[in-house]
């Protein structure tokens, strides 16, 4: 379970990246478009055929961070629950609280773009919030790796 917790954790922490990495390919190419003459307007965006470079970015972005990150933020808490290690329901509910607030950021945006800002800096807060959650499972079973060593060691010395 600690290993499934881990991969959780991390995979919405990769996703996030992945996410970036998306919508900043959606923005260069409408910048693209833009440079070259192109317009960009509610009916361009309303027709999904501007056949522009980048436009799959926008896709991946919203696929990404409107079903992928979720489900796995959900599959992270349940996990959490089956995992003996201190702080990790804490964390699985940290991280599914951000990842909660991110969505609702990301459909707000249109209504008020200064939004972006907040949803931006969350993003980060998600990355960090997955690692943590992981690196303390990792934490974890080094210290008992290291405590039953030292068992292991006193046991042999009063031998």
């Amino acid at each position: 379970m600690r290993k499934l917790y881990s991969g959780l954790a991390w995979t919405v922490s990769g996703a996030v990246v992945v996410q970036a990495a998306a919508i900043a390919f959606a923005f260069g190419g409408m910048l693209n478009l833009i440079a070259e003459g192109g317009v960009v307007d509610k009916a361009l965006l309303e027709s999904f055929q501007a056949a522009g470079v980048g436009e799959m970015g926008f896709l991946v972005h919203g696929l990404v961070g409107g079903v992928l990150i979720p489900l796995v933020a959900v599959a992270l808490l349940i996990v959490s629950f089956f995992v003996r290690v201190r702080g990790t329901k804490l964390w699985a509910a940290i991280t599914l609280g951000l990842v909660v607030l991110q969505v609702t950021l990301g459909f707000s945006i249109t209504g008020s773009p200064y939004l972006g800002i907040i949803h931006g800096a969350n993003a980060l807060a998600i990355v960090v919030a997955g690692a943590v959650a992981a690196l303390r499972v990792r934490r974890a079973r080094l210290t008992e790796t290291a405590a039953s060593l030292e068992g292991a060691t006193s046991d042999a010395v009063s031998a």
